[in-house]
Protein backbone atom coordinates (compact mmCIF):
# COMPACT_ATOMS: atom_id res chain seq x y z
CA UNK A 1 0.00 0.00 0.00
CA UNK A 2 1.60 3.50 -1.08
CA UNK A 3 2.18 6.08 1.71
CA UNK A 4 -0.22 8.57 0.51
CA UNK A 5 -2.75 5.85 0.79
CA UNK A 6 -1.73 4.78 4.47
CA UNK A 7 -2.23 7.99 5.75
CA UNK A 8 -5.54 7.86 4.18
CA UNK A 9 -6.54 4.85 5.76
CA UNK A 10 -5.42 6.55 9.28
CA UNK A 11 -8.41 9.36 8.81
CA UNK A 12 -11.36 9.76 10.55
CA UNK A 13 -13.85 8.40 8.40
CA UNK A 14 -16.45 11.77 9.60
CA UNK A 15 -13.13 13.73 8.18
CA UNK A 16 -13.18 11.53 5.07
CA UNK A 17 -17.11 12.16 4.54
CA UNK A 18 -16.64 16.01 5.40
CA UNK A 19 -14.07 15.85 2.62
CA UNK A 20 -16.05 13.90 0.21
CA UNK A 21 -19.08 15.93 0.25
CA UNK A 22 -16.67 18.95 -0.19
CA UNK A 23 -14.93 17.57 -3.34
CA UNK A 24 -18.09 15.83 -4.68
CA UNK A 25 -21.57 17.41 -3.59
CA UNK A 26 -20.63 20.96 -3.04
CA UNK A 27 -22.10 23.03 -5.74
CA UNK A 28 -23.82 19.92 -7.79
CA UNK A 29 -26.66 19.83 -5.94
CA UNK A 30 -29.25 21.83 -4.68
CA UNK A 31 -28.84 23.27 -1.07
CA UNK A 32 -31.39 21.29 0.45
CA UNK A 33 -29.97 18.43 -0.32
CA UNK A 34 -26.95 19.90 0.31
CA UNK A 35 -28.20 20.37 3.69
CA UNK A 36 -29.11 16.65 4.27
CA UNK A 37 -25.51 15.52 3.51
CA UNK A 38 -24.06 18.14 5.97
CA UNK A 39 -26.45 16.60 8.67
CA UNK A 40 -25.46 13.21 7.77
CA UNK A 41 -21.95 14.41 8.58
CA UNK A 42 -23.10 16.12 12.20
CA UNK A 43 -24.66 12.88 13.05
CA UNK A 44 -21.53 10.93 12.32
CA UNK A 45 -19.68 13.11 14.33
CA UNK A 46 -21.45 12.79 17.42
CA UNK A 47 -21.83 8.96 16.96
CA UNK A 48 -18.22 7.52 15.48
CA UNK A 49 -16.25 10.63 16.37
CA UNK A 50 -12.94 8.70 16.84
CA UNK A 51 -13.82 5.52 14.20
CA UNK A 52 -11.17 5.33 11.84
CA UNK A 53 -11.92 4.77 7.85
CA UNK A 54 -10.01 1.69 8.15
CA UNK A 55 -12.01 -0.12 10.69
CA UNK A 56 -15.03 0.86 9.31
CA UNK A 57 -16.67 -2.65 9.02
CA UNK A 58 -20.02 -4.68 8.36
CA UNK A 59 -20.41 -4.74 12.22
CA UNK A 60 -19.16 -0.90 13.06
CA UNK A 61 -21.44 0.46 10.45
CA UNK A 62 -24.66 -1.89 11.10
CA UNK A 63 -24.04 -0.21 14.94
CA UNK A 64 -24.08 3.54 13.67
CA UNK A 65 -27.35 2.38 11.85
CA UNK A 66 -28.95 0.93 14.95
CA UNK A 67 -27.84 4.19 17.43
CA UNK A 68 -29.21 6.57 14.57
CA UNK A 69 -32.53 4.58 14.28
CA UNK A 70 -32.84 5.05 18.01
CA UNK A 71 -33.94 8.16 17.79
CA UNK A 72 -35.00 8.28 14.00
CA UNK A 73 -38.13 6.43 11.85
CA UNK A 74 -37.11 3.94 9.46
CA UNK A 75 -37.53 6.33 6.40
CA UNK A 76 -35.06 8.91 8.20
CA UNK A 77 -32.45 5.85 8.89
CA UNK A 78 -32.79 4.77 4.82
CA UNK A 79 -32.19 8.08 3.70
CA UNK A 80 -28.94 8.59 6.50
CA UNK A 81 -27.93 4.78 5.02
CA UNK A 82 -28.16 6.15 1.20
CA UNK A 83 -26.37 9.53 1.99
CA UNK A 84 -23.57 7.47 3.56
CA UNK A 85 -23.33 4.79 0.96
CA UNK A 86 -21.85 6.30 -2.27
CA UNK A 87 -19.14 7.80 -0.51
CA UNK A 88 -18.32 4.26 1.36
CA UNK A 89 -18.22 2.58 -1.73
CA UNK A 90 -15.96 5.32 -3.17
CA UNK A 91 -13.62 4.42 -0.08
CA UNK A 92 -13.80 0.86 -0.87
CA UNK A 93 -12.47 1.28 -4.66
CA UNK A 94 -9.87 3.42 -3.40
CA UNK A 95 -8.54 0.51 -1.18
CA UNK A 96 -8.86 2.36 1.55
CA UNK A 97 -11.74 0.07 3.32
CA UNK A 98 -11.41 -4.20 1.91
CA UNK A 99 -14.88 -4.85 1.90
CA UNK A 100 -18.31 -3.19 1.68
CA UNK A 101 -19.33 -2.64 5.24
CA UNK A 102 -22.98 -1.25 3.42
CA UNK A 103 -24.03 -5.26 1.69
CA UNK A 104 -26.54 -6.46 3.70
CA UNK A 105 -27.33 -3.59 6.05
CA UNK A 106 -30.32 -3.36 8.46
CA UNK A 107 -32.58 -0.97 8.36
CA UNK A 108 -34.22 -0.28 11.73
CA UNK A 109 -36.12 2.95 13.15
CA UNK A 110 -38.89 4.07 15.87
CA UNK A 111 -42.09 3.50 15.36
CA UNK A 112 -43.47 6.10 13.03
CA UNK A 113 -45.17 9.46 14.63
CA UNK A 114 -49.15 9.54 14.28
CA UNK A 115 -49.18 11.42 10.91
CA UNK A 116 -52.20 13.85 9.54
CA UNK A 117 -53.34 13.19 7.05
CA UNK A 118 -52.32 13.43 3.51
CA UNK A 119 -55.23 15.28 1.89
CA UNK A 120 -58.66 16.05 1.68
CA UNK A 121 -61.79 14.59 -0.01
CA UNK A 122 -63.83 17.08 -2.45
CA UNK A 123 -66.56 18.00 0.24
CA UNK A 124 -63.99 18.91 2.93
CA UNK A 125 -62.02 20.86 0.36
CA UNK A 126 -65.06 22.80 -0.65
CA UNK A 127 -65.25 23.82 3.25
CA UNK A 128 -61.89 24.68 3.77
CA UNK A 129 -61.94 27.02 1.15
CA UNK A 130 -65.04 28.67 2.08
CA UNK A 131 -63.13 29.34 5.32
CA UNK A 132 -60.35 31.66 3.53
CA UNK A 133 -60.30 35.09 4.29
CA UNK A 134 -59.75 36.08 -0.10
CA UNK A 135 -58.57 39.70 0.70
CA UNK A 136 -58.46 42.41 -2.05
CA UNK A 137 -54.76 42.49 -1.74
CA UNK A 138 -52.63 39.04 -2.03
CA UNK A 139 -52.40 37.24 1.17
CA UNK A 140 -51.25 33.58 2.40
CA UNK A 141 -55.02 32.50 2.34
CA UNK A 142 -54.54 33.43 -1.65
CA UNK A 143 -51.18 31.32 -1.97
CA UNK A 144 -53.37 28.24 -0.14
CA UNK A 145 -56.36 28.52 -2.92
CA UNK A 146 -53.46 28.12 -5.76
CA UNK A 147 -52.05 25.35 -4.58
CA UNK A 148 -55.22 23.87 -3.93
CA UNK A 149 -56.22 24.29 -7.67
CA UNK A 150 -52.51 24.02 -9.10
CA UNK A 151 -50.97 21.12 -7.04
CA UNK A 152 -47.80 23.32 -7.26
CA UNK A 153 -44.90 23.07 -4.70
CA UNK A 154 -44.97 25.23 -1.90
CA UNK A 155 -41.57 26.47 -3.26
CA UNK A 156 -42.69 27.08 -6.81
CA UNK A 157 -46.02 29.17 -5.19
CA UNK A 158 -43.56 31.22 -3.48
CA UNK A 159 -41.30 32.33 -6.10
CA UNK A 160 -44.60 33.09 -8.53
CA UNK A 161 -44.26 36.62 -10.60
CA UNK A 162 -46.85 38.36 -12.45
CA UNK A 163 -45.02 37.40 -15.57
CA UNK A 164 -45.26 34.39 -14.99
CA UNK A 165 -49.42 34.50 -15.21
CA UNK A 166 -50.24 34.12 -18.45
CA UNK A 167 -54.29 35.34 -18.10
CA UNK A 168 -55.04 35.65 -21.69
CA UNK A 169 -54.05 31.82 -22.44
CA UNK A 170 -55.20 30.96 -18.66
CA UNK A 171 -51.63 29.27 -18.11
CA UNK A 172 -49.06 29.31 -15.18
CA UNK A 173 -46.15 29.23 -16.00
CA UNK A 174 -43.55 27.60 -13.47
CA UNK A 175 -39.83 27.66 -14.14
CA UNK A 176 -38.36 28.13 -10.49
CA UNK A 177 -38.41 28.00 -6.88
CA UNK A 178 -38.11 30.30 -3.68
CA UNK A 179 -35.08 29.54 -1.41
CA UNK A 180 -37.47 29.90 2.11
CA UNK A 181 -35.54 27.63 3.73
CA UNK A 182 -32.19 29.96 3.08
CA UNK A 183 -31.46 33.36 2.48
CA UNK A 184 -34.42 33.79 0.11
CA UNK A 185 -33.71 34.30 -3.87
CA UNK A 186 -35.06 32.21 -6.82
CA UNK A 187 -33.34 28.66 -7.22
CA UNK A 188 -33.52 26.20 -9.55
CA UNK A 189 -36.57 23.93 -10.02
CA UNK A 190 -36.42 20.27 -8.76
CA UNK A 191 -36.15 18.60 -11.66
CA UNK A 192 -36.61 19.34 -15.69
CA UNK A 193 -40.22 18.35 -15.53
CA UNK A 194 -40.86 20.60 -13.06
CA UNK A 195 -40.70 23.25 -15.73
CA UNK A 196 -44.21 23.34 -16.82
CA UNK A 197 -47.20 25.03 -17.80
CA UNK A 198 -50.30 24.83 -15.36
CA UNK A 199 -53.88 25.30 -16.94
CA UNK A 200 -55.90 27.59 -14.72
CA UNK A 201 -59.58 27.46 -14.73
CA UNK A 202 -61.01 31.16 -15.64
CA UNK A 203 -62.37 32.03 -11.94
CA UNK A 204 -58.66 31.94 -10.93
CA UNK A 205 -57.59 33.63 -13.96
CA UNK A 206 -60.02 36.59 -13.21
CA UNK A 207 -59.50 36.92 -9.75
CA UNK A 208 -55.30 37.19 -9.99
CA UNK A 209 -55.64 39.41 -13.54
CA UNK A 210 -56.64 41.87 -10.64
CA UNK A 211 -54.73 40.86 -7.81
CA UNK A 212 -51.58 41.06 -9.51
CA UNK A 213 -52.06 43.91 -12.38
CA UNK A 214 -50.16 46.87 -10.20
CA UNK A 215 -47.25 44.86 -9.31
CA UNK A 216 -44.03 44.75 -10.98
CA UNK A 217 -43.37 42.09 -13.30
CA UNK A 218 -40.36 40.21 -11.63
CA UNK A 219 -41.18 40.26 -8.32
CA UNK A 220 -42.29 37.16 -6.44
CA UNK A 221 -46.54 38.37 -5.48
CA UNK A 222 -46.67 36.18 -2.29
CA UNK A 223 -43.25 37.32 -0.91
CA UNK A 224 -42.79 40.65 1.48
CA UNK A 225 -40.50 39.28 4.09
CA UNK A 226 -39.00 35.90 5.30
CA UNK A 227 -41.43 33.61 4.94
CA UNK A 228 -41.66 30.07 7.14
CA UNK A 229 -43.01 26.30 5.41
CA UNK A 230 -44.46 26.38 9.50
CA UNK A 231 -46.07 29.63 9.43
CA UNK A 232 -48.10 28.54 6.55
CA UNK A 233 -48.78 25.23 7.74
CA UNK A 234 -49.96 26.65 11.05
CA UNK A 235 -52.51 29.21 9.37
CA UNK A 236 -53.63 26.13 7.25
CA UNK A 237 -54.83 24.04 10.24
CA UNK A 238 -56.28 26.41 11.43
CA UNK A 239 -58.10 27.43 8.73
CA UNK A 240 -59.27 23.16 8.48
CA UNK A 241 -60.16 23.43 12.39
CA UNK A 242 -62.33 26.39 12.05
CA UNK A 243 -64.16 24.83 8.81
CA UNK A 244 -63.91 21.08 10.58
CA UNK A 245 -61.87 19.34 8.57
CA UNK A 246 -58.71 17.21 8.76
CA UNK A 247 -55.84 19.30 9.31
CA UNK A 248 -53.73 18.87 6.56
CA UNK A 249 -49.96 20.64 5.60
CA UNK A 250 -49.36 22.73 2.43
CA UNK A 251 -47.92 19.96 0.89
CA UNK A 252 -51.39 18.04 1.67
CA UNK A 253 -52.98 20.42 -0.54
CA UNK A 254 -50.75 19.15 -3.62
CA UNK A 255 -52.27 15.58 -2.33
CA UNK A 256 -55.37 16.64 -2.48
CA UNK A 257 -55.02 18.28 -5.45
CA UNK A 258 -53.63 15.45 -7.42
CA UNK A 259 -56.65 12.51 -5.51
CA UNK A 260 -59.02 14.98 -6.74
CA UNK A 261 -57.75 14.66 -10.36
CA UNK A 262 -57.38 10.95 -10.07
CA UNK A 263 -60.90 10.21 -8.83
CA UNK A 264 -62.63 12.26 -11.71
CA UNK A 265 -61.01 10.02 -14.31
CA UNK A 266 -57.97 12.47 -15.00
CA UNK A 267 -55.41 10.26 -16.27
CA UNK A 268 -51.84 9.00 -14.36
CA UNK A 269 -49.71 10.62 -17.07
CA UNK A 270 -52.14 13.88 -17.41
CA UNK A 271 -51.59 14.19 -13.27
CA UNK A 272 -47.73 13.51 -13.57
CA UNK A 273 -47.49 16.72 -16.12
CA UNK A 274 -49.57 18.66 -13.96
CA UNK A 275 -47.59 18.27 -10.95
CA UNK A 276 -43.96 18.36 -12.33
CA UNK A 277 -43.12 14.56 -11.59
CA UNK A 278 -40.01 13.92 -13.41
CA UNK A 279 -41.94 10.02 -14.42
CA UNK A 280 -45.39 8.44 -14.09
CA UNK A 281 -43.63 5.91 -11.43
CA UNK A 282 -43.27 8.97 -9.12
CA UNK A 283 -47.18 9.19 -9.24
CA UNK A 284 -47.76 5.75 -9.28
CA UNK A 285 -46.04 4.99 -6.21
CA UNK A 286 -47.35 8.43 -4.63
CA UNK A 287 -50.62 7.67 -5.18
CA UNK A 288 -51.16 3.73 -4.90
CA UNK A 289 -53.58 3.78 -2.36
CA UNK A 290 -56.17 5.83 -4.76
CA UNK A 291 -55.13 4.04 -8.16
CA UNK A 292 -55.92 0.67 -6.54
CA UNK A 293 -59.25 1.98 -5.10
CA UNK A 294 -59.85 3.25 -8.47
CA UNK A 295 -58.99 -0.07 -10.13
CA UNK A 296 -61.94 -1.76 -7.90
CA UNK A 297 -64.19 0.75 -9.26
CA UNK A 298 -63.03 -0.37 -12.93
CA UNK A 299 -63.26 -3.91 -12.17
CA UNK A 300 -67.52 -3.37 -11.34
CA UNK A 301 -67.93 -0.92 -14.02
CA UNK A 302 -66.17 -3.96 -16.60
CA UNK A 303 -67.85 -7.08 -14.65
CA UNK A 304 -71.06 -4.95 -15.05
CA UNK A 305 -70.14 -3.84 -18.90
CA UNK A 306 -69.19 -7.56 -19.20
CA UNK A 307 -73.32 -9.02 -18.04
CA UNK A 308 -75.13 -6.60 -20.12
CA UNK A 309 -73.73 -8.06 -23.27
CA UNK A 310 -75.73 -11.03 -25.16
CA UNK A 311 -74.14 -14.05 -25.02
Amino acid sequence: MQEATIDKCNMLFCDYYKQWISIYKEGAIRPVTMQKYNMAYRWLSKLIPDLIICDLDRFSYQKLLNDYALEHERQTTMDFHHHLKCAILDAVDEGLIPHDPTRKAIIKGKQPRQKKPKFLNQFELHKLLEDLELTEQLNMDWLILLVAKTGMRFSEALALTPKDFDLSHQLLSVSKTWDYKGQGGFLPTKNQSSIRKIPLDWKTVMQFAQLIKNLPDDKPVFIQKKIYNSTVNDLLARHCKHAHVPEISIHGLRHTHASLLLFAGVSIASVARRLGHSNITTTQKTYLHIIQELESKDIDIIMRSLSNLNS
